[in-house]
């Protein structure tokens, strides 16, 4: 992901946010916000020959505390356009290969329920569902829960 890719993530990511189930969010950040929070190292894009980003994913860590060294939380997102062509699965793939090389030993995501598509990939890139966090947060008026899911490094702790 690099900054020329600014414009076209946070229009990947408005997009899912405008869907209601991808986010406690209302509104992309600026880039500054979402370009400060992210980890260098651990931000991606898939993008088509034209260089149009079908999607992104991205991770931040969960804790500055030592002993969290290894964990973190990621977000992916794919184009509605693009959604239903492996380009989800592409990117967690290549993020696995990244925060494992890192030595991250542990990505974890929270994921409303309705939100079964998103289920579906992370459990099909080695995702486990660890619980659901129940009434975690307000979200346009209601209460939401959330599906923590997280995948532990076969090469990291």
């Amino acid at each position: 992901m690099l900054p020329e890719h600014a414009g076209q993530v946070l229009t990947v990511y408005q997009a899912g946010i405008d869907g209601g189930d991808a986010t406690f969010e209302t509104t992309a950040p600026a880039w500054e916000a979402f370009d400060a929070s992210r980890l260098d190292e651990h931000r991606l894009v898939a993008v088509d020959g034209d260089g149009r980003v079908l999607g992104w994913t991205a991770v931040v860590p969960v804790s500055d505390r030592r002993a969290y060294a290894g964990v973190v939380e990621h977000s992916v997102y794919v184009d509605p356009d693009a959604q239903g062509r492996g380009v989800g699965l592409a990117l967690l793939r290549a993020l696995l290969a990244s925060t494992d090389a890192a030595g991250i030993w542990t990505v974890q995501s929270g994921i409303f329920p309705e939100n079964t598509a998103s289920l579906a990939l992370h459990a099909k890139a080695g995702f486990r569902t660890v619980g659901t966090r129940e009434r975690l947060g307000r979200h346009q008026g209601r209460w939401r829960d959330v599906v923590l899911v997280e995948r532990r490094s076969p090469a990291v702790g």
